[in-house]
């Protein structure tokens, strides 16, 4: 009985922490694809930054929740110069369960713009 707590004990231990990692891992590369849809989304020649910053707000809330969409912009910047979108998520970054403490993230999705003639 008591070997069997024992071990019951360890492996429960075990099987949370990798549901944490695979949780922290699962909102990092959503919303860091979220940016990316959203800036390919606003590069669009009929389309503007404010339709690609509503659209990864959409999908980083319906994908993993609103509190992780809290602070999205964008914008333009030109690199190697070619003008392109940026959008930019910063959100909380879950290191204890969803509830738990946080650290912040930031996220950047860069599309280049398409022209608009």
């Amino acid at each position: 009985m008591v070997d069997f707590v024992l071990i019951t004990v360890l492996l429960m231990v075990l099987v949370l922490g990798v549901m944490q990692v695979a949780f922290t891992l699962h909102v990092r590369n959503t919303v860091t694809a979220a940016a990316a849809e959203g800036a390919r989304y606003a590069a669009n020649a009929d389309r503007g930054v404010n339709d690609g910053v509503r659209r990864t707000t959409s999908i980083v809330t319906d994908t993993v929740g609103a509190s992780f969409a809290g602070d999205v912009s964008g914008g333009t910047e030109v690199i190697d110069g070619h003008e392109v979108v940026v959008i930019e998520v910063r959100s909380s970054l879950p290191l204890l369960g969803p509830f738990g403490p946080s650290r912040m993230m930031t996220s950047r999705g860069h599309a280049l713009l398409e022209n608009q003639s």
